[in-house]
């Protein structure tokens, strides 16, 4: 049942206008009319928002609390409109008004609050949960500034702030009268009252967190879940006596330094400052979360001693786990518990989502940080840590395994190993990745409790990632599969697999890429001047820049190919063009040297005339949700080529498979649930396995005797230290490669050694792609078998698994 007719939905756009911004339709501007959108449409989620929340008290049901550091939400117009089942309506409207549809789609800005699959995975499960009618909430911070924007300028990165509240603030309802109250620093005082022992903190700072709510509507359902971001204000008011004696600054210091919280996603954090900061970011949202969800608790129920029964929080990955402290501080401090109920309670309510097997990501913060700014939470981590110890001293007797599951360790608190001791479960998310975790990264922990430990694989939202963004194949997909019903069972993309020897439907497929490929050339072409040949292998590697995810690979490959044409004009037959898209954080060098190399290289090919339509590499700018949703549609191969037992799990490999492309991959992270429904006949697999990486590593590992023995190999390194036509060179990264830096052992993630099985699985890539028909039955192959990536089945598992809460 949709909201509107589109009658119904001009008459509200037309009243949205003169009410908030005094304009007629006639004289409204396009960002106007993008407001007016979102209002009308925020208002019909606010209202089901009640409907739902009424529903949860009603039935007592458990809610579901989702805690994260990043959403990467993207656009929401076209979103919402789709979930609430006015989208044509929608469209139709703007185009009676005179505007076109796309302008002003196009128009709302990304709501970039994450730096990429994290916030990502985030933003497709809170879809999941309203569109599956679980009871939940998101938590996040209400970042003025998300992701930054990026700009290459002179082939390197430059950051630029993006201030996405300009417009996106259209989808925001304050809250003010929910605000909370989180104190950093002062001193603790101890008093004994009724025969127990009182804590109170005294002094230091208090900053306030106002609720800023967007809700998230549900598709084919009523059900709206709210995503909760908390915006950081000082209590105090400004000193209008500073003002008066011309101390404006001062006036208005305490504001700004509560302020600063919540200013800009993620502060670098290789200083002092930037690690004060993301710490006090981290507690500030934990804080105002666990005091919001326990006052509303309260509220309903009257006591705090059913606070598992009715509640679950999922931390995404160890940024929230304070919640662990913070929970035990509100049970004893406000509601009076002993420690024993109140851990019995905090461990029945908190489950932790790991993200990484990367032991330098596994987040730590030194103790005299916590005894600063948080000297109640240092303390009841504190005696965490110590009784957790004691718990793992009696079961190992063993000082080295007592010493890798400590909570605390030499002065650093490590997040993690809190989030196991405190937590209800631990999950990865891939097969592969949480065998890691169980086997090796948490080993220990999980010998002592193998009941905690579980996998839910991750998935994606299937119906933005394909129905929304591809139309076409949308259509293709309803014709074969029994219309829109996959929408909501997305097994039902099995179906295609009948299908895939069919000629008629192998040209049908044929015809949808090719479209979507000139849409994207146009598109390329019109905003960053590049000119796409559609007849091109569209090879597409895009997602966050780091050296495990081997952009450098791929650039090493494409280096040898360059040389190939230099020595025979001819060695390339079909046209390739290699598609980069990432973002470097701010403070790491190396892969900020990485996209600079891109693009040296980018410009050696496109003023080479030997390279002219058959080699080309474009590095995308300010890669982001919007343009991933373009691109996607027109990718042709997914590059998944980290080195094995470093990927968590990806979720950019599912969206691109579901789409059509076709994988060329290392057995790691998701890929090998992919190499599982697809085989080894439907995607193009190279490269070491995790255990042989591993076992490579350990062995004494040394990459020089490859450049030694291998001509092909030591002609691209070598071209790399000589450098290209714009005069950059880059020694640095060949040293780093043989020799190792700063630390960093000599290729570290193994580039060289998978360097000639990834040149030979992009010579079979681009064999099979002469070969039209068998392309495209694999292309087929892999929409049908994409289904099981579904974030609807990632939720329900988490649902029946570690939430234990009903779901549609």
């Amino acid at each position: 049942m949709t909201a509107f007719t589109t009658k119904e939905l001009e008459d509200a756009l037309t009243a949205k206008l003169m009410v908030n911004f005094g304009k007629t339709a006639e004289e409204a501007g396009e960002t106007e009319m993008l407001r007016a959108s979102a209002l009308v449409l925020r208002d019909v989620m606010a209202l089901r928002s009640v409907e739902t929340r009424k529903e949860t008290r009603r039935k007592g049901k458990r809610k579901v609390h989702y805690l994260s550091m990043e959403f990467l939400m993207g656009r929401s117009l076209q979103k919402n409109a789709y979930n609430l089942g006015v989208l044509p309506q929608l469209k139709e409207a703007l185009e009676h008004f005179g505007f076109h549809a796309g302008d002003i789609f196009e128009l709302e800005p990304d709501a970039g609050l994450g730096n990429g699959g994290l916030g990502r995975l985030a933003a497709c499960y809170l879809d999941s949960m309203s569109t599956l009618e679980i009871p939940a909430a998101g938590y996040s911070i209400c970042y003025d500034l998300g992701i930054f924007k990026q700009k290459i300028v002179e082939g390197q990165q430059v950051e630029l702030p993006d201030n996405w509240k300009g417009i996106g603030s259209a989808w925001l309802l304050p809250k003010p009268e929910e605000a909370k109250q989180v104190r950093f620093g002062g001193t603790l005082r101890e008093f004994w009252d009724d025969g127990h022992l009182h804590i109170v903190q005294e002094g230091g700072t208090t900053v306030l967190a106002v609720p800023c709510d967007m809700e998230i509507a549900g598709y084919d359902t009523r059900h709206t879940n709210t995503l909760r971001l908390w915006d950081a204000k000082s209590p105090k008011p400004v000193d209008m006596s500073l003002y008066s004696r011309g101390e404006y600054f001062k006036a208005t210091e305490d504001e700004a330094m509560a302020e600063v919280i919540a200013k800009v996603l993620y502060p670098e954090d290789n200083h002092i400052e930037g690690k004060s900061l993301r710490l006090k970011q981290q507690y500030f949202f934990v804080s105002a979360t666990v005091q919001s969800i326990a006052e509303k608790h309260l509220a309903e129920f009257g006591a705090l001693t059913n606070f598992h029964e009715k509640n679950v929080l999922q931390i995404n990955d160890t940024h929230p786990a304070l919640v662990i402290p913070e929970l035990m501080r509100v049970l004893i401090d406000d509601a009076g518990m002993e420690w024993d109920q109140a851990w019995e309670i905090t461990t029945h309510s908190v489950a932790y989502t790991n993200h990484t097997v990367l032991a330098e990501a596994l987040e730590k913060w030194p103790q005299d940080l916590f005894q600063r700014f948080l000297p109640r939470i240092w303390q009841i981590t504190a005696e965490i840590a110590h009784r957790w110890q004691e718990k793992c001293e009696n079961f190992f007797h063993d000082s080295e395994k007592v010493r890798d599951t400590a909570v605390i360790w030499d002065g650093v608190i490590r997040m993690a190993n809190l989030c196991i001791a405190g937590g209800m479960s631990v999950n990865g998310v891939s097969g592969l990745h949480t065998e890691i975790l169980k086997s090796d990264v948490f080993k220990n922990a999980c010998a002592m409790e193998p009941k905690k430990f579980t996998n839910v694989t991750n998935g994606i939202d299937h119906r933005r990632w394909l129905a929304e963004i591809n139309p076409r194949l949308h259509s293709l997909v309803c014709d074969l599969a029994g219309g829109e019903t996959y929408l909501m069972r997305p097994q039902a993309l099995k179906k295609l697999d009948n299908y895939a020897d069919d000629p008629e439907i192998q040209l049908r497929l044929a015809e949808i890429k090719r479209k979507n490929k000139e849409d994207f050339a146009a598109y390329a072409k019109q905003e960053q001047g590049v000119l796409l040949n559609p007849d091109a292998i569209f090879d597409v590697q895009v997602k966050r820049l780091h050296e495990y995810k081997r952009q450098l690979l791929n650039v090493l490959h494409i280096i040898a190919l360059y040389q190939r044409l230099q020595e025979d004009p001819n060695a390339i037959v079909q046209p390739q063009t290699f598609i980069f898209g990432a973002k470097a954080a701010p403070g790491y060098a190396v892969a900020k040297r990485i996209i600079r190399l891109i693009n040296s290289l980018a410009d050696q090919i496109d003023h080479d005339p030997v390279c002219k339509d058959k080699l080309q590499v474009v590095f995308l700018e300010n890669y982001r949700v919007s343009l991933a949703e373009r691109l996607m549609p027109a990718s042709e191969v997914s590059q998944q080529i980290s080195t094995a037992g470093k990927e968590a799990s990806g979720t950019g490999n599912m969206k691109f498979m579901m789409n059509g492309a076709l994988t060329v991959g290392t057995l790691d992270g998701a890929n090998v649930e992919m190499h599982d429904v697809l085989g080894d006949e439907n995607m193009f697999l190279f490269g070491l396995h995790s255990d042989e990486a591993a076992a490579l590593q350990r062995g004494g590992y040394i990459p020089q005797r490859l450049y030694a023995r291998d001509m092909v190999l030591q002609q691209v390194l070598n071209a790399l230290k000589t450098g290209f036509r714009d005069g950059v060179d880059y020694e640095d990264l060949y040293r780093r490669l043989l020799f190792g830096d700063r630390g960093a052992p000599a290729d570290e993630y193994l580039l060289l050694a998978d360097f000639t099985a990834y040149c030979d699985a992009e010579k079979r890539m681009a064999a099979t792609y002469a070969d039209a028909a068998k392309w495209n039955t694999m292309s087929l192959h892999n929409i049908a078998r994409s289904g099981v990536f579904a974030a609807d089945r990632a939720v329900a598992e988490y649902a029946d698994k570690i939430w234990h809460v009903p779901h549609r």
